[in-house]
């Protein structure tokens, strides 16, 4: 087991949703040498930023979350964005930690990476049995690139690299950006601006039938701090709660919390992504222990109680 205490860690990505309460639970840890790089001083496509990097900070364990990612309209309207940025970061950051040497490498990967069609629940033995959702497809592949790379990499070179699924994330700190926002943070900002305008109606995309499972951001951090000190397989592992909700229901609840009782129209001419997406989290539980803890509703009231405190400021 690894002693992250002890060790210098580079988290890409540190500055972001998922970074910032993952170095939280690094120091409480008690680590107290991790570096996050952050854009322009590092632009993680050019290689020679790269470098600097690695010669600059040494690190002993990378843990890779940076992504050039959003919902569905950012995802249609970026497509070659996402694949390049996303594709060049990881292939660059996986190279420069074998050849400089490092410890432990962590990636995190995502589920847009599944086939559009794979069976409920997502087994990650169905990773490669079918293209991912269009919409996403071009982000979903760079992503899953640097799954063949940790492996090829291991195979041939002895690298320990390992790589995580995580389900869609939500919590404090989320991105509520309409045009490029997840779509919890989207229901909670469309649900409070109508309620503080006095609307009588949002519009979603789609029908609302497609179903998503959700991941507290905390137990995110959580789930991978467990897996960089313990799990050390080339097999990719899922990271999620099991639990699954349509997002009408999902609306619905939304809705409630926050206080907006007027009507929900779902604009059918708009995709509705993936059809369902709710992953098999045995791998995780067995290999590193990794469970999710935080009742949803508790956690959705958290993160709606974040959104409306950080708009009074």
């Amino acid at each position: 087991m690894i002693q992250l205490a002890e060790k210098r860690i580079v988290v890409t990505g540190g500055a972001g949703f998922l970074g910032s309460h993952l170095i939280k639970r690094l120091m409480e840890k008690g680590c107290r040498n991790a570096f996050v790089p952050i854009y322009p001083e590092y632009d993680l496509t050019r290689f020679d930023a790269v470098e600097r990097l690695f010669d600059e900070h040494r690190p002993e364990i990378l843990i890779h979350l940076a992504a050039v990612v959003g919902g569905i309209g950012a995802n249609r309207a970026n497509p070659g964005r996402f694949f390049y940025d996303n594709a060049i970061m990881g292939i660059q950051l996986i190279e420069a930690a074998r050849r400089h040497s490092v410890e432990k490498t962590v990636v995190l990967g995502t589920i847009c990476a599944y086939p559009k069609f794979t069976p409920v629940p997502f087994r990650e033995e169905e990773l490669w049995n079918g293209y991912p959702e269009e919409t996403n497809a071009p982000y979903g592949l760079a992503k899953k690139m640097m799954l063949v790379q940790c492996q090829s990499y291991r195979e041939q070179y002895g690298m320990n690299a390992i790589y995580l699924l995580p389900v869609n994330l939500y919590g404090p700190g989320d991105n509520f950006d309409l045009e490029s926002s997840h779509v919890i943070p989207a229901l909670i900002r469309k649900c409070v601006e109508a309620v503080k305008t006095g609307r009588e109606e949002i519009v979603l995309w789609g029908d609302g039938s497609p179903t998503r499972e959700f991941l507290y951001v905390e137990d995110a951090a959580e789930g991978i701090l467990l897996a960089t000190e313990s799990y050390d397989k080339s097999d990719p592992v899922n990271l999620g709660s099991g639990m699954e909700i349509s997002i009408r229901d999902l609306a619905t609840n939304i809705a409630a919390m926050t206080g907006f009782s007027g009507r929900i129209t779902w604009d059918t001419s708009q995709p509705n992504g993936q059809p369902r997406r709710c992953l098999d989290v045995g791998r995780a539980q067995s290999e590193f222990g990794f469970r999710a803890a935080t009742p949803f509703d508790a956690s959705l009231r958290k993160t709606i109680d974040w959104y409306l405190s950080s708009t009074r400021s």
